[in-house]
């Protein structure tokens, strides 16, 4: 295969793209590389050559065939064909080369198709839903030595490859403070991410290296700088400056750089810089220090060649902390040169996190700090700083986005305070208003609008502007897949998710979110897999198996997922409704109750649930009524809930959707 080929060529009709995105999707997710034309074709006079040549090089090609192929005798799809009709007839092995799919009816003996195709055994996946069957299809002519993984239990292993369903997406902050209210202990969270273990063999997915993907020279990864201050108190400004450098970097469309989370992921452990940079798929680490004293700070960088350990550069700069701006600008400029990446014309990198005042920039960043740590009373901690930040500074854009951010958060997992989300929207707005051309305060303005104000059509406006200024923030990309789901854009929700697990592949929060969406897309066993790489990414992290007793649940294993529940200590809300399942329904009452007892202000949606689950639909909807007037931010999710999936027929639930302003 060549370097820019894939490992899978998906050929379909236009009329059948939602069906392929899921089989896409599925793919994607189970860790296979995927040429598909949607996402990543350029079109223009190169047309023709790039089809030639991904299908020449492709290991599997995958018609989709449905009664809309059988309608069309042109289009791109019939080109398609022909040239891996061809292909096969070069090679003789049709059984190892196509992999027909039929996602409706459509007989194989009356299809119109080459013969090729009809010499293979063809799978049907109605829709292209539950591609479960097609992902260890592909697994095995891939690598025919290798078996794909059960996903039975709770202590899996699984070769490389949330938000969670429902009411306990990871990208929704209030269901965090809702569960720290159910399960006492689990007091640190990474960014919606709660952090139990799993029993894991051989080398970890989180840790296994990138596959399929040449490495590009122009390829790096920040590491976070060490605080090398005497009192080791300077985590925060050190953290700060990574992240800077990162945000500069991100910025040259020439140059692939990986995100925070997954350069974060290796703080603290033993690795060495060829096994971080093989692991990530880079080129390059830059690391460094940070040793700061009073007003007095230096700053200790070097770029690492990975393959060879060569330092093609180092520095070390001792300036004045009022100074930080020009370090970081000096340091992204030497990263630029030294690979030799290219500017667009007249193009200057700019951070959209500046002010003139240290003092509200170090406010600033310990912010971040304490919003990325996400426990218990960190939100209260980062709202403090960032109102210290934008006191000191007024027309600090970024402080008053994390402020809007850290606002929004404490409402949701404490207070429940309306005025507090007001507040949140205000400084996002005024984030906007300062720095028009940074990403970070629409993508807070659109989360805001999306998960607690049910403003649409704001949030999707606010999203499109943050990806055309950083259409590789993996955060944005998470975010905006989340608003897409609730619109019940699945098709488009997945492609946004999987392209937040391509630029943040170490992100625990991003595979919890693919993991969601799948679910809401019926895709059980797709689901299985992001959770499970999400809880290798994270073993502590307490949502994987909370996530992974959601689908069995929907997934028709109630047993599963109350072992779970027993095992995990997950808060009662599966427990309420898998015992039911399962007849006991005294054990299902007891934790009805526990919910019911429990601050009904935040748990008003998760009973909803629990009460449609059970097929009462009056009691469901007297708890939807509730969950609408105190302006419930689990609401949002009304649409794609397949836990709510007795009550949709109800004439009551159109008329909710409509109450929304949701499509129904």
């Amino acid at each position: 295969m060549t370097e820019s080929s894939k490992a899978i060529f998906l050929s379909y009709a236009s009329e059948d793209s939602d069906a392929a995105l899921r089989i896409c999707a599925s793919l994607r997710a189970a860790g296979i590389e995927v040429w598909f034309d949607q996402s990543e074709l350029r079109g223009g006079d190169t047309w023709d050559q790039k089809i030639r040549r991904e299908i020449r090089d492709c290991a599997l090609f995958v018609p989709i065939i449905s009664m809309n192929t059988q309608a069309r005798t042109e289009g791109y799809f019939r080109l398609e064909w022909r040239l891996a009709d061809n292909r096969t007839q070069l090679m003789g092995k049709s059984r190892a080369f196509l992999v027909p799919v039929c996602i409706d009816d459509t007989h194989y003996a009356d299809a119109d198709v080459p013969d090729s195709f009809t010499a293979v055994q063809w799978m049907r996946l109605p829709d292209g839903r539950n591609a479960e069957t097609i992902v260890e299809r592909v697994h095995r002519l891939l690598a025919p030595e290798a078996r794909m993984p059960t996903t039975t239990g709770i202590q899996p292993s699984m070769p490389p490859i949330s938000s969670t369903p429902a009411a306990s997406r990871s990208s929704v902050p209030w269901v965090v403070g809702s569960l720290l209210i159910l399960v006492t202990g689990y007091l640190v969270v990474d960014r919606f991410v709660l952090p139990k273990r799993s029993v894991l063999t051989g080398e970890t997915a989180a840790t296994a290296p990138v596959q399929g993907k040449a490495i590009s020279d122009k390829s790096i990864a920040v590491l976070p700088f060490t605080d090398m201050s005497e009192k080791k108190d300077q985590e925060y400004f050190s953290d700060g400056l990574s992240e800077e450098l990162i945000d500069l970097l991100a910025q040259i469309p020439d140059l692939q750089v990986i995100a925070r989370t997954s350069s974060f992921y290796f703080k603290g452990k033993q690795v060495t810089i060829a096994e971080i940079a093989r692991t990530l798929g880079v080129a390059h680490v830059l690391e460094g220090s940070v040793r700061k004293s009073g007003t007095r700070l230096r700053v200790t960088a070097q770029l690492i060649r990975a393959d060879t350990d060569a330092h093609l550069w180092s520095k070390t700069y001792d300036r004045d902390v009022k100074d930080i701006f020009k370090v970081q600008d000096e340091l992204a400029a030497a990263v630029v040169e030294a690979l030799k990446a290219k500017l667009l014309p007249a193009q200057q990198l700019e951070s959209g996190h500046r002010t003139g005042s240290s003092e509200a920039y170090e406010q600033y960043l310990l912010g971040k700090q304490y919003l990325t740590r996400s426990g218990v009373g960190d939100y209260r901690l980062a709202a403090s700083a960032y109102q210290k930040a934008v006191t000191l500074d007024g027309n600090f854009a970024s402080a008053y986005a994390g402020l809007a951010e850290a606002e929004a958060n404490v409402a949701g997992t404490e207070t429940g305070d309306q005025a507090a989300l007001h507040r949140a929207l205000d400084a996002a707005d005024r984030a906007v208003a300062l720095a028009p051309d940074a990403a970070y305060g629409y993508a807070v303005r659109g989360w805001l609008r999306n998960e607690f104000f049910w403003d649409w059509s704001g949030a999707r406006a606010d999203f499109k502007i943050a990806i055309t200024r950083d259409a590789g923030n993996g955060t944005v990309q998470r975010k905006y897949s989340g608003l897409l789901d609730n619109l019940g854009l699945l098709p488009e929700a997945l492609i946004a998710a999987k392209k937040a697990t391509d630029a943040d592949p170490l992100s625990g929060a991003a595979w919890n979110n693919l993991a969601s969406i799948l679910t809401d897309d019926g895709q059980f066993a797709a689901a299985r897999q992001a959770v499970l790489r999400a809880q290798q990414i994270n073993p502590a992290s307490f949502w994987p198996p909370y996530h992974l007793a959601m689908i069995e649940l929907l997934d028709g294993h109630p047993e599963k997922a109350l072992t779970i529940a027993q095992t995990m200590r997950t808060p009662a809300i599966i427990t309420a409704m898998a015992a039911y399942t399962l007849g006991r329904s005294d054990e299902a009452q007891r934790a009805l109750n526990e919910l019911l007892s429990r601050q009904p202000q935040i748990f008003a949606y998760q009973i909803a649930e629990i009460y449609a689950w059970r097929g009462e639909n009056d009691r469901a909807f007297e708890w939807l009524d509730r969950g609408y007037a105190q302006h419930d931010p689990g609401l949002s999710y009304v649409k794609t809930d397949l836990f709510l999936s007795k009550v949709r027929a109800d004439r009551r639930y159109s008329a909710l959707l409509r109450k929304m302003n949701l499509p129904e």
